[in-house]
């Protein structure tokens, strides 16, 4: 049996294409795992990025508490140091008052001598150390917190390029 040119052409020609679609199928596959390739180191930058800032934010804020967290336990001991001195008498806390003077609608009640300054009772004097560690509390979260905001807004800054 002999094969006709066409036949042979046309055979020859199909040898030569199936390795030819392979090749193409081969060079696709390739430029898309290059692509897959390329996307990933670009995540992986952009996670090592975020996690760079992250770290950075997160040594920042630790500082600005250490800071804080130092400057309470100061103001805290103070408070300590002054409370302790009121109960052993060695200091008073006076009450920044006035008495206005009151003519008596009797005349024959007796007016009260000025006695000295107005002075805390002393049921009221834990209330006065309470409040002034709160007040000491709350100034160092509010001037922690404003910290914090200015880190974040230099980190936005920087990353906005102004």
């Amino acid at each position: 049996m002999t094969i006709t040119p066409f036949r042979f052409v046309l055979a020859v020609c199909l040898t030569a294409l199936i390795p030819l679609f392979w090749f193409v199928q081969v060079v696709q596959e390739r430029d898309e795992a290059r692509r897959d390739r390329d996307s990933a180191q670009r995540e992986v930058k952009g996670l090592r990025e975020a996690a760079r800032i992250s770290g950075e934010l997160l040594a920042a804020r630790d500082a600005i508490d250490r800071q804080r967290t130092q400057e309470l336990t100061h103001e805290r001991n103070q408070n300590q140091l002054l409370q302790r001195a009121v109960d052993a008498g060695s200091q008073r806390l006076f009450v920044n008052a006035t008495c206005p003077a009151s003519t008596p609608a009797d005349s024959r009640a007796s007016g009260v001598a000025d006695a000295g300054s107005a002075e805390l009772a002393a049921d009221a004097r834990p209330d006065y150390f309470t409040l002034r560690d709160q007040l000491a509390l709350g100034r160092q979260m509010i001037l922690g917190l404003q910290a914090h905001v200015r880190v974040l807004q230099d980190y936005a800054r920087r990353a906005c390029g102004r």
